[in-house]
């Protein structure tokens, strides 16, 4: 059974220290272009915070004054501060929103671009979904820090310490007492909240994992039906709802307790400031109007402390994000552009390939050894069949061909040079797949077709679709070459999505073509119109094609028989069926008593 996990669990949160500071530092070079804009929004906090700081002083000063004309003057002032401090909080916003969606944006794109580079090993030991949490979950983070929680922080900063040097200049004395019991109160509230949130957080994943046994249970009503256990589910359910009625009451009991320390003892505090103030005030050590301005600066310091705690906690899941984000840039990516001068793209492949004794073994498994000491050879033009059963190492090959992964030990040739020597680029460029699952992206069917070659004229599209046997129900729709595929294709058939895989492999025109079990889930017309496109495409090129369906292959000039990531066998079809005991014999016999 399933179970929910609270997100909020899952959420990024990072030690402040020396060593996480340093590593999210180096994300300010992405701040770097944006930097005069950035000090400019840096100056308008400073003066927007000591605008703010400027109000309880003048406005005690508004209470003391004896004279119209000093009233007048200083209510003007305090027109003018907010004023001020208006037009300087616009633009420390807009500045630091401008800042920080460009930052974002580089950020984003060279997040993107690094991640779409990293070699294979790096995607088969993650999740798809933990990689884009990285580019929207951390990095969204990440922009409300730089807009909004970074600019609080430093502002609430200046806020205390101009706050402290102001209420010392007031009373020193009446200062030490505020000391004492304001901010402590302020931090006892805090760190009270954090934890009557983490019970609401219990509360609620507690009512997640109630919904998913009603979701477990009523996507398998048969199964529970059948085995009669409806008095279990209850009994589940209703375990479920006990426990959740005990958080709550608990969450309930400290949030009574919470809400009566902030009615006495917060409030008390302030009550006690104001009461030792006039006591303060009747010694004839403060004014009426010096009271008030310190009382106001008591609130602004109580409320700055209570929220500089928040803040804080956000900036340490923002290093979290960002020590996520670093991990990934941190990887090796692969080199995909064109480096060596001696094999340059332009040169004409035959397709020539040659596997010397090549091992293999994933990083993740290396005691398990994939493909085991190969070596076979395909020259150019030949159609090489490579079959086996399931986990024999056939995919592998391919993968091996395509250096998604570099082979342990020996060397794959093409044309006479190693792999290694092509640049990547240079190298997929010569390669093309139809797999099984075929992937079209959201967008029109020329944009999926143009895929292979994103240069290709609208001349030279219909020309692909048309050998790929598939113009015909491309011009069937209204929209025809405009048509929307749908998420990974959704709104076409599978024969159809192949041959649209087909007409994409057309365009890139490749020296050597993969098929990877093209037609094994297609119905006979489809299979049809499929094979028709697929011999065109075959024509004139080295090719390996991947197949369960032995049937498949009997016209290959070579087959090659995996098992267990070795190469047991290797011939023509009449070849290794004249083998009494041979693998593809019986793989084949097998197959026919099954059809």
């Amino acid at each position: 059974m399933s179970r929910h996990k609270d997100n909020d669990s899952a959420s990024p949160k990072g030690k402040i220290n020396k060593h996480s500071l340093k590593k999210s530092l180096r994300l300010l070079v992405f701040i770097k272009p944006y930097r005069g804009a950035f000090a400019i929004g840096l100056l308008f906090l400073l003066l927007s915070s000591l605008a703010s700081l400027a109000f309880p002083k003048l406005t005690g000063d508004l209470v003391d004054a004896d004279k119209l004309e000093n009233i007048h003057r200083i209510g003007l002032i305090l027109m003018g501060i907010f004023l001020a401090n208006a037009f300087f909080s616009y633009f420390r916003i807009y500045l630091f929103e401008y800042v920080t969606q460009h930052m974002l944006a580089e950020l984003r794109t060279a997040t993107y671009s690094h991640l779409i580079k990293l070699p294979m090993t790096f995607f088969s030991s993650r999740r798809v979904g933990e990689l884009n949490s990285r580019i929207a979950a951390d990095i969204s983070l990440l922009q409300s820090t730089f807009t909004t929680t970074i600019a609080e922080f430093l502002r609430q900063i200046v806020i205390i310490i101009g706050g402290m040097i102001m209420l010392s200049m007031i009373s020193f004395r009446l200062t030490i007492f505020m000391i004492c019991v304001i901010p402590v109160l302020a931090l006892v509230a805090v760190f009270f909240g954090k934890f009557i949130r983490k019970l609401s957080k219990d509360a609620q994943s507690k009512v997640a994992e109630s919904n998913t046994i009603v979701e477990e249970t009523l996507q398998g009503i048969s199964n529970v039906k059948a085995f009669t256990n409806e008095s279990f589910e209850i009994g589940r359910y209703s375990k479920s709802m006990q426990e959740i009625i005990g958080i709550s009451l608990k969450a309930a009991r400290y949030r009574g307790a919470f809400a009566s320390f902030i009615i006495f003892c917060l409030f008390g505090g302030i009550v006690g400031v104001i009461w030792y103030g006039i006591v303060l005030r009747e010694q004839g050590e403060l004014t009426d109007g010096l009271l008030i301005s310190f009382v106001l600066y008591t609130v602004f310091l109580g409320a700055s402390t209570a929220g500089i705690a928040d803040l804080y906690s956000q900036i340490q899941k923002a290093v979290g994000s960002t020590e996520h984000l670093l991990e990934i840039l941190d990887e090796k990516p692969e080199i995909i552009e064109v480096e060596r001068k001696d094999v340059l793209p332009h040169e004409k492949i035959i397709g020539h390939v040659q596997f010397g004794n090549v091992s293999f073994s994933y990083p993740a498994r290396k005691e398990m050894g994939v493909i085991k000491n190969i070596s076979f050879e395909a020259k150019s033009g030949e159609r090489v069949a490579i079959v086996g059963p399931s986990g024999a190492g056939k995919s592998t090959i391919v993968s091996l061909l395509l250096r998604f992964y570099d082979a342990d030990s020996g060397e794959i040739v093409i044309d006479g040079k190693n792999i290694k020597d092509f640049s990547l680029t240079h190298l997929r460029s010569i390669i093309a797949v139809v797999p099984q699952d075929i992937l079209l992206f959201g967008g029109s069917i020329r944009e999926n077709i143009a895929y292979g070659k994103p240069t290709a004229s609208e001349e030279e599209i219909m020309a692909a679709a048309e050998k790929a046997n598939a113009k015909e129900f491309i011009e069937s729709f209204p929209d025809k070459f405009d048509t929307i595929v749908g998420e990974r294709g959704i709104q076409l058939s599978g024969g159809q999505r192949q041959r649209i895989a087909i007409a994409r492999a057309v365009l890139k025109n490749p020296s050597i073509l993969i098929l990877d079990e093209a037609t094994s889930s297609l119905d006979s017309e489809s299979e049809r119109q499929v094979q028709e496109a697929l011999e065109k495409l075959l024509q004139n090129r080295t090719s390996f094609v991947i197949a369960h369906r032995l049937s498949t292959v009997r016209n290959a000039d070579k087959i090659l028989v995996l098992d267990n990531g070795e190469l047991k066998e290797a011939g023509t079809h009449s070849e290794l069926m004249r083998r009494e005991d041979g693998l593809y014999k019986s793989l084949s016999q097998l197959q026919l008593e099954l059809a």
